[in-house]
């Protein structure tokens, strides 16, 4: 996983190896890739301490973040992660939400979040020493906000019969379908031309 520095989202690799770029339009829903419950633990890539930090330096967050992590915060990460993903999942297919994963998600946004310092230049900063606790909070809240905003009727899994990545459509036509054009788009691009040529060449 890796992050531009010219727009937010994530370079990820598809089973044939090829890196593509995943943006799920919410600093929450970058979480999810790392891993998941039950069959998307063979996904999991967040096994040390340090392997959140890195995550968060991939994410949405601003560089410069001073993190430090614990082996206790990485086990509430995952857990984190796994409530956020099934919630995500309920959400984008209209199943009701559960209270074991509202619970946690509330939980952790009820600590201390990461601290954002403005610069004389108008950049933003984090204070140093951050914790994993205060990165969860921060991610836990961003999840509230998502799921009670005005883009909660949009949090889709992409379109794909093989693909279980999820996201918020933000675009102003509200149209989005696959995890990424360049990745599930086109290969549905390239089926349904096959499909369309078939006939002929049968013939």
């Amino acid at each position: 996983m890796d992050r531009r520095k010219d727009g937010p989202g994530l370079t990820l690799m598809s089973h044939e190896g090829t890196p593509y770029r995943f943006d799920p339009g919410a600093l929450c829903l970058e979480l999810l890739p790392t891993g998941g419950p039950g069959v998307f633990a063979r996904f999991e890539v967040l096994h040390t301490p340090a392997d959140l930090v890195t995550w968060a330096g991939h994410s949405r967050l601003a560089d410069g973040l001073d993190l430090t992590v614990d082996e206790d915060q990485l086990a509430r990460a995952r857990a984190l992660r796994n409530a956020l993903f099934l919630l995500t999942a309920d959400r984008a297919h209209g199943r009701p939400l559960r209270r074991e994963h509202l619970d946690l998600i509330n939980a952790a946004a009820a600590e201390p979040p990461l601290v954002s310092r403005l610069g004389a230049d108008g950049s933003r900063s984090w204070a140093p020493g951050a914790t994993g606790t205060q990165l969860l909070s921060t991610v836990a809240r961003d999840a509230i906000d998502l799921f009670s905003g005005p883009y909660a009727n949009r949090i889709r899994e992409c379109g794909a019969h093989d693909c279980r990545l999820l996201f918020v459509d933000t675009s102003r036509p509200g149209r989005r379908r696959w995890c990424a054009m360049e990745h599930c788009g086109n290969r549905a691009k390239v089926r349904a031309h096959r499909a369309r040529r078939a006939p002929g060449e049968g013939a």
